[in-house]
């Protein structure tokens, strides 16, 4: 089996991916669309423009559907059939509500942007009244969550051992590049600080 609810396993994947894919239903039309997001215990928050159907709709208290893949490997087997990807993944099932209260929506926007940056939420401006009113932010309880892995080589059929074809696993990785400059006011000269999984050879 390939499913998992163990706890450790669900976080340690939900806060290596950066991007997640929701996924909920408006007037019989399915709609998955993908953002931000970060876990906090045993929350989720996302964020996007309060102005926007997607956060509109999802405040509302619709069933949604969260979900994140990390791709590990390409698992290229000697048969069509057994070709696979080795991946880490979380569903998480539920309705999530708007974060409303001034204090806790200024805490979880900071730890949305010290989640791709960490540290970064206390080095940057704060976010204005203004742009504090212009975004939303939804948090989803992990409730109704599971995990999904696959992790090995190729499983092969004993007869397609002396198939005269390449087999294994390719490993494949995110990683980020060098920091490029914006160009715009002063150049500071410290780099940004990246989260852990993202970490090239070029970054500390």
């Amino acid at each position: 089996m390939r499913g998992t609810y163990d706890r450790a396993t669900v976080h340690a994947i939900l806060d290596e991916a950066l991007v997640c894919h929701l996924g909920f239903v408006v007037d019989g039309q399915p709609f998955v669309l993908p953002t931000m997001f970060v876990r906090h215990e045993e929350r989720l928050f996302v964020h996007g423009a309060a102005a926007g159907r997607f956060m509109r709709t999802l405040a509302e208290g619709v069933d949604a559907c969260f979900s994140v893949t990390l791709l590990d490997a390409l698992v290229l087997a000697r048969s069509a059939f057994h070709h696979s990807m080795n991946y880490r993944s979380v569903l998480v099932l539920g309705r999530a509500n708007e974060v409303t209260d001034r204090a806790e929506k200024l805490h979880a926007m900071a730890l949305l942007i010290d989640k791709v940056s960490p540290g970064r939420a206390t080095l940057s401006r704060r976010p204005s009244d203004k742009e504090i009113r212009a975004t939303a932010i939804l948090s989803l309880p992990l409730e109704e969550v599971s995990a999904k892995i696959r992790r090995g080589p190729p499983v092969e059929d004993e007869d397609d051992l002396t198939v005269p074809v390449w087999a294994g696993v390719v490993p494949i990785s995110l990683r980020a590049g060098v920091p490029e400059w914006d160009g715009l006011g002063a150049n500071v000269l410290d780099p940004p600080v990246l989260p852990r999984a993202l970490r090239g050879g070029s970054i500390p």
